[in-house]
């Protein structure tokens, strides 16, 4: 396995921190037979991919063994985002056929991650993500992981999500006030139930807690989401 040493540029937040040590007892606390858990959004831009390398580093600094898989095989962004300038081989590849799983899994300089990159953008992606070859693939890589955490395409934009979710043991669902309507996030929310995948909870990114009126009104008005859930967690 090729080692990559990552750069992750973004500048310390305490309060982030703190929400994302949250998060990551809320998924512990959902039980051990959750190891494959897909993170979704209902548009691009709010924050689903930040998560989910915050969430893979806070895992393996407690010395679980984690993965974290790219399927966007649409616009893949990670490489350039961890300053990867070297070519990477990835998912689209290992679903098209044109390399082995063991070409495409990175060891990191990140304490216990792994990294699977979404690799070149594929013609079909939902058509590649049907096949049983990856479901096939999520079932042999889950017994080397405590946790592989799936970053996907936002869910009210493309159906790559509920494709995925229904080989995943859970979901999380990311949604940022003021950018997303209740109608447009309620679709998406039970376009991803009906993949039947669990749903262990939503996450609010971007919320301005300072505004404790603005706060408890998004709070009241996705409460039900929230209700459905086995666990919660707020990021700021």
């Amino acid at each position: 396995m090729k080692k990559l040493n990552l750069t992750d540029k973004r500048n310390p937040d305490y309060f982030y921190s703190e929400a994302i040590k949250t998060l990551r007892t809320n998924i512990q606390l959902s039980g051990q037979s959750i190891k494959t858990i897909l993170v979704t959004s209902c548009y691009p831009n709010e924050g689903k991919s930040d998560i989910v390398l915050s969430l893979a580093q806070e895992l393996g600094s407690i010395g679980k063994k984690v993965l974290l898989l790219d399927a966007d095989i649409r616009k893949t962004a990670y490489a350039g985002r961890l300053g990867v300038e070297e070519e990477v081989k990835g998912l689209s590849q290992l679903l098209s056929g044109q390399v082995g799983l063991q070409e495409i899994i990175y060891s990191t300089n990140f304490p216990n991650m792994d990294i699977i990159f979404g690799g070149p953008s594929a013609p079909n992606p939902s058509g590649l993500l049907s096949e049983n070859i990856f479901k096939v693939f999520l079932k042999e890589i889950r017994e080397y992981y405590n946790y592989i955490l799936i970053d996907t395409p936002p869910i009210g934009t493309v159906i790559d999500a509920a494709v995925i979710g229904r080989c995943c043991d859970g979901a999380v669902f990311l949604i940022e006030p003021g950018n997303v309507r209740y109608r447009d996030a309620q679709k998406a929310f039970k376009q991803l139930e009906r993949s039947g995948c669990r749903i262990l909870g939503a996450v609010m990114n971007k919320i301005d807690t300072s505004d404790d009126k603005y706060y408890s009104s998004y709070y009241k008005h996705y409460g039900e989401y929230y209700h459905r859930s086995d666990e919660e967690a707020q990021i700021k």
